[in-house]
């Protein structure tokens, strides 16, 4: 039965050893409570590091079965692994790049190696449980490598994956020299998913740039695969924290800390220490605030706490003592004996207390500088039962998209933030409890369950279309199943379009006349009289009549516009007039002077912009705004606009090549008939082909095609196997 895989960092678990014991405790995070549903059900599986190194084989032994009974499956790391991979290359490598803290980043070949080694790891200890039908979710910034390495041993695999960080724009991304091995990574995943649509558009961007794949609305063609891309923000398990700030021992927590505290307002801070965090830059601003508004001393405290993380490496134990001195001189310069400006707590604390917490605050301050979505503001509004309270969120973390009801500013700019705690303060109960009410009911509606049943759903999604749209690769049994069809024939139609079927592309494209390998299989081809060869193409009919004048061969130009039989000249299949092309043509000019390297190709019915000269990304870019811009002028035109192989085509809509094609296969019926093409042009050819046709498509994108080889070489071998 088919099963599914689950694959994180770390388990959720939290192991610790006493006294020659293992004790484990269940994790408590958002991640774990989500995918709680998932990885217990059945034979689904939670596959991770534990937590801890390991290295005597009985304690492994131990271990695997314990987790075993709570359907997981441990990742067991030496220190050397951990300290390279997990606290080098993923946190000293990744996650500054990612947060666009790069003056942080270690360039450090030893760890990405280790990086490499660790994925390879995960891919084994997966597939040793792995079976054809399972589903994996593989989950965050360190297992990037991980869906490609699975996609290189389990091709028809289901892969999901999810980055809880966000994903940086090109220009911090392409500082990293691995950049392309970690994109071909990410794209062996089925379904990518992010928190917010920048992110999404981030990574887009990257994919376009660096690895030269385009997208048409979030779809990537990777290796005759459909990738899909989107953006699903997590949430939280709402009603556990509602039911938390509800119980008693939060309650009598509560109490406690009201009493200890006095009648001051609170502004609660809590994170994880992090430079990403803006911890520093927070405290300043509530050191101005109290600065500038000496009223208000004496009667608003902060309660910041700052989770331990990493205090033991440099840039962390920096921060720390940062934090602990800015602490130290606010409270001295404005305590009193009766009240304390800041509660700073450097420790963990468990969920009652922090819904204690949550309940006792009238502010919440989330400010990072970067954050890919950040839960603590959703569990503070779950929290609120009585609605009110006032969340100031930073726009750089993910959940500022969802949470447009909070106060919403730039961590960089100190002014604001000390003007959103002022009328975060002074804020009318009314106005709280509306903003509170419409922002519970998205969390609600959005909660934990939402995205992790939107996620699969998604998945399946991509895997069903994926399915629609396979095309076989051409193989040899196929390859001779085709060959003896083709010698039992009697009448051969065989349709070849020229440019990346029968040729490689170039960037001047009058350099791909056919060469003497091309020539000579054309001519063998044409000799041959149980065949008819037709040539469909792109090409205008002057170019196409001079390149193939020596053979035996009939001609289809400019996608369907012109047709050549046997023994006849040029026609055309149908009226048709030209005068759409002046209007259009200084549009296209237009574009020529944005942008370098293209230029226009005019045929007798149709205008091409080339762009194969133009710099990467930016011909993408201009091309998915020129197609838009055309789309537009043309709604009533009866023009059609194609994109091919860095083209942008513009015709008579009522021509294409299947049209054309069409006239052949019902003047010359025959008992063998193959077509081969290689862009969405000749998806139209493929189409009206009979269903005993053998037509193959040249390249890995989705095609109607029933084949599919990787380039024109094979094209070229296949013809001549035929010889």
């Amino acid at each position: 039965m088919a099963k599914t895989i689950i694959v994180s960092n770390r388990l959720p678990v939290k192991i610790s050893q006493e006294n020659g014991k293992y004790n484990y405790m269940p994790s408590e995070g958002g991640l774990a409570t989500g995918l709680g549903s998932i990885y217990k059900d059945g034979d689904n599986i939670w596959i991770g590091w534990p937590g801890l190194a390991v290295s005597k084989a009985d304690h492994q032994k131990e271990i695997t079965k314990k987790l075993k009974t709570e359907s997981m499956k441990p990742v067991f790391l030496t220190n050397t692994e951990i300290e390279e991979f997990y606290e080098g290359f993923s946190n000293e490598t990744l996650w500054p790049n990612f947060h666009y803290f790069n003056q942080y980043i270690v360039f450090d070949d030893d760890m990405w190696r280790a990086y490499q080694k660790v994925n390879r790891k995960f891919a084994r200890a997966i597939a040793e449980v792995l079976e054809p039908e399972d589903t994996i979710w593989v989950h965050d910034y360190q297992l990037l490598l991980l869906p490609e390495m699975l996609r290189e041993s389990a091709p028809k695999a289901s892969i999901g994956f999810f980055l809880h960080i966000p994903f940086p724009s090109y220009e911090s991304f392409r500082l990293l020299p691995w950049r392309r091995e970690l994109l071909e990574g990410m794209l062996g995943a089925d379904f990518l998913g992010f928190h917010t649509y920048d992110d999404m558009r981030h990574f887009l961007s990257s994919v376009n740039r660096l690895a030269g794949l385009g997208n048409s609305n979030g779809m990537i063609n990777v290796d005759n695969r459909k990738v899909m891309v989107d953006a699903l923000p997590m949430g939280i398990d709402y009603d556990k924290y509602a039911e938390s700030a509800a119980a008693k021992e939060t309650l009598e927590r509560e109490a406690r800390y009201r009493e200890s505290i006095g009648a001051q307002k609170l502004i609660l801070s809590i994170d994880r220490l992090d430079y990403s965090k803006g911890i520093p830059q927070r405290l300043k601003a509530f050191e101005l605030f109290l600065e500038q508004n000496p009223d208000y001393r004496e009667k608003v405290s902060l309660l910041m706490v700052v989770v331990p993380s990493r205090d033991q490496v440099g840039k962390y134990k920096e921060l720390k003592e940062e934090i602990d001195l800015l602490v130290g001189r606010i409270n001295g310069n404005y305590s009193r004996l009766n009240w304390t400006p800041i509660h700073y707590f450097y420790r963990s604390f468990p969920l009652n207390a922090l819904s204690a917490f949550y309940r006792m605050a009238e502010v919440a301050m989330v400010t990072p500088m970067r954050d890919g979505m950040n839960l603590v503001c959703k569990e503070f509004i779950a929290s609120k039962l009585d609605k009110k309270g006032v969340l100031i969120l930073s726009e750089m973390a993910g959940a500022s998209k969802e949470l447009s009801d909070a106060i919403l500013i730039n961590p960089n700019d100190m002014g604001e933030l000390v003007n959103a705690i002022k009328t975060a303060l002074t804020m009318p109960v009314k106005k709280q409890m509306a903003n509170m009410i419409s922002m519970q009911r998205s969390l609600q509606r959005y909660n934990i369950h939402h995205w992790v049943n939107l996620f699969m759903e998604r998945l399946h999604h991509i895997k069903h279309e994926q399915k629609a749209l396979e095309t076989q690769l051409l193989d040899k049994t196929i390859t001779s199943r085709l060959t003896k069809s083709y010698q039992a024939a009697k009448k051969r139609m065989i349709f070849l379009d020229y440019d990346g079927t029968l040729v490689g592309f170039d960037s001047d494209p009058l350099k791909t006349k056919p060469d003497k390998g091309l020539k000579t299989i054309l001519a063998k081809l044409t000799a041959d009289k149980k065949n008819r060869v037709v040539v469909i193409s792109g090409r205008g009919r002057d170019t196409l009549e001079e390149w193939l004048s020596d053979f035996d061969l009939e001609i289809i130009a400019e996608h369907g516009v012109w047709i050549k039989e046997r023994g006849k000249k040029f026609r055309t299949l149908t009226s048709l007039n030209d005068n759409w092309k002046g209007p259009i043509m200084k549009v296209l000019d237009g574009y020529v002077d944005r942008t370098p390297g293209s230029f226009v190709e005019k045929k007798d019915y149709s205008l091409v912009w080339h762009y194969r000269k133009v710099e990467t990304g930016l011909g993408e870019a201009r091309t998915r705004e020129l197609t838009s811009h055309l789309k537009y002028i043309t709604v009533d035109r009866n023009l059609k606009v194609l994109e091919g192989n860095k083209v942008v085509e513009i015709k008579n809509s009522e021509i294409d090549k299947g049209r054309a094609a069409t006239v052949w296969l019902n003047k010359h019926p025959s008992d063998f008939v193959m077509a081969c093409g290689d862009d969405w042009t000749d998806e139209d050819t493929f189409k009206v082909m009979p269903d005993s046709a053998y037509t193959i498509k040249v390249g890995t994108t989705s095609s109607a095609a029933k084949y599919r080889v990787t380039d024109f070489h094979d094209i070229r071998k296949l013809l001549k196997s035929l010889l």
